[in-house]
């Protein structure tokens, strides 16, 4: 179980929210969450070490890609506050963004592009 402040200091940044918004219906490669919050791919992996070390995502290696999704089994403390923050983001017009641009993603075309290396 991830301690509180560990579970807050995950959910204290937009871009955190994001990812989770994304992840939260499909698992996503760094590549594509890259792609689709536009922040730099250090960045993005930085985000993701937090919200992994908060047990709220986990990831999962296929083939060269590692996926990221939300953890099956995430702190009690993060599941109540979730449902009162997710659908607040359901009202920001960032993540809605975020979510149309997820169905048109493909790793296959962005990884291949060499625009995100790493």
């Amino acid at each position: 179980m991830a301690e509180p402040v560990d579970v807050l200091k995950a959910l204290s940044d937009h871009g955190r929210l994001r990812i989770l918004k994304l992840l939260e219906n499909k698992k996503l490669c760094v590549c594509e969450i890259t792609e689709l919050i536009g922040l730099a791919t250090s960045t993005i992996s930085s985000h993701l070490n937090v919200l992994k070390n908060a047990g709220l995502i986990k990831d999962e290696k296929e083939g060269k890609w590692i996926n990221y999704q939300m953890a099956e089994n995430p702190d009690p403390f993060f599941r109540e506050l979730w449902l009162v923050i997710s659908k607040q983001l359901n009202l920001d017009s960032v993540v809605a963004e975020d979510k149309q641009r997820r169905a048109d993603v493909d790793r296959l075309k962005i990884c291949s592009s060499g625009k995100y290396a790493g």
